[in-house]
Parts: structure tokens; sequence; C-alpha cells
């Protein structure tokens, strides 16, 4: 079964996905397995490997071998650029931001990583990114027009244009360790807008329960959480404090 179908059948047993997303520039490739480990045992679905500043080559693929080592949940490359493709990954979120001022951010990178894709076989599943205030790392680095939190048609928008264009998944993210997350009211209306067959992933600023929880309630489909799997010591606690929250069935 594709990873992509994977994802789709837990929304629909459990209510919603739980992504643990690791950044590989950000600690060892061994202590990526460590906390990918610790992860899984606290119930996350899926592991995201990537992060804001493009970080690639060796150190993407040893942290992905690393976490392979130590869990078999499927990786699913969440890259800066088309250089940070690995060949080690079940599938990679291929993306456009489609907010971006920047042309490379919204085309030039997908068609420079598209052959690569193809020839390596890894899994393509198709995403629309869109990086709502504050934005951070990735916002500045990615040139995006970011969406105002009071904004929300304007968030509509763009997650139809992303469904119309074909792509599977649409992802509203307020940046890596925001002060923010996307308020839940326009995740409600984009989740209306898009329907059920279009999944929403909702990342940025989520640290506790209560919070994914609503995010849920409000029509997100899956999850993601990365800072705060690397500020805490029990990430296994964390991780199951969140799926608790975001599973309701």
């Amino acid at each position: 079964m594709s990873v992509e179908n994977q994802l789709n059948e837990i929304v629909t047993a459990h209510g919603a996905v739980h992504l643990t997303l690791i950044d590989p520039d950000n600690q060892s490739p061994d202590m990526a397995g460590t906390m990918a480990a610790m992860a899984a045992e606290g119930g996350t679905d899926a592991i995201m490997i990537g992060g804001s500043t493009g970080v690639g080559g060796n150190i993407v693929d040893n942290t992905v071998k690393a976490i392979k080592k130590q869990t078999d949940l499927p990786t699913i490359l969440f890259p800066a650029n088309a250089g940070g493709v690995s060949k080690h990954v079940d599938a990679i979120f291929f993306m456009s931001l489609l907010n971006s001022r920047d042309v490379n951010y919204v085309t030039t990178n997908q068609a420079i990583g598209a052959p690569m894709i193809r020839k390596i076989g890894i899994e393509p599943i198709s995403m629309a990114y869109i990086l709502i205030e504050p934005g951070g790392t990735v916002g500045w680095m990615g040139d995006a027009r970011l969406i105002p939190q009071n904004k929300p048609a304007l968030a509509v928008a763009y997650a139809l244009a992303g469904k119309y264009l074909g792509m599977h998944y649409i992802y509203l993210e307020a940046g890596s360790g925001a002060d923010r997350n996307v308020p839940p009211v326009m995740v409600g209306v984009v989740k209306h807008a898009v329907g059920e067959e279009t999944k929403v992933v909702v990342g940025g600023g989520i640290r506790d329960a209560k919070t994914a929880e609503s995010l849920v309630k409000a029509g997100a489909d899956m999850i993601v959480t990365g800072t705060i799997v690397e500020q805490v010591n029990d990430v296994r606690s964390k991780i199951a404090e969140l799926v608790k929250a975001i599973k309701s069935k």
C-alpha cells in the first residue's frame, strides 16, 4: 500500500494523523533515530524529514538511514529544495509553495527534482504548501507573502487553487517554532472549501494537546509537530499526549 493511502486510511479509521517532523540540521543522525523511535512508541503515524534551511546530501541520507534503523514507520521527505532529495525515504511531499514570490519555490525546484524522484522511485505525494503568519524561517527563506491570520478567505483562495491544480494535500503552516499556530477558524473554512477528499495538514506552533485537538475539531486531517520534539526530554510521553488528543476513534 502506498504511503498516501496508509495516511488516508488512518484519517478514516482514527479521525486524524500525527506526523513527527525531524530536521536533519538540528541533531546528529543517531539522535534523530532515537527521537524517531521514541515518537513511534508515543504513537506517531509517520516520520517527516526536512527543514527550512535547505540541508541536503549526506546529512539527510544518514539521518534517514538512522531513522529507518530505529523504526518501521513510513519516512516522508519534506525538502526545502531539490538538493534535499534522498533515495532512502519511502515517500516525498512533492510541494509547491503557492504564496511564494520566488518562482524557484513554486515550480523550478520541482522541475529540477521531478526526474530524480522518478528515477529513484520515491512515492510523490502532491501538496499545496501555504505559509501563514508568522511564517518563521521558512517564510523568510521561501520569500512568501504570508497569509495574515485574520484573513482566512485568502487561505481558502490558495487552498482551492491547490485543489484545482490537482494537489491531494493542503498544508497550512505557521512556521517551525512559531509563537502562534494557524487559527482553528482558518483551518475550518479551508477544510469546508476543499472537502473531504482533499486532506488538510496543519503545522507550526503546536505545542500541547489542547491546541492539537482544537485544530482537528476545526477540520485538520493531519497534525505536524517538530520543534516540540527537540525541546522536551520525554519525547514518547509528549507524542502520546498529542496523539491521544487528536485520535477520535
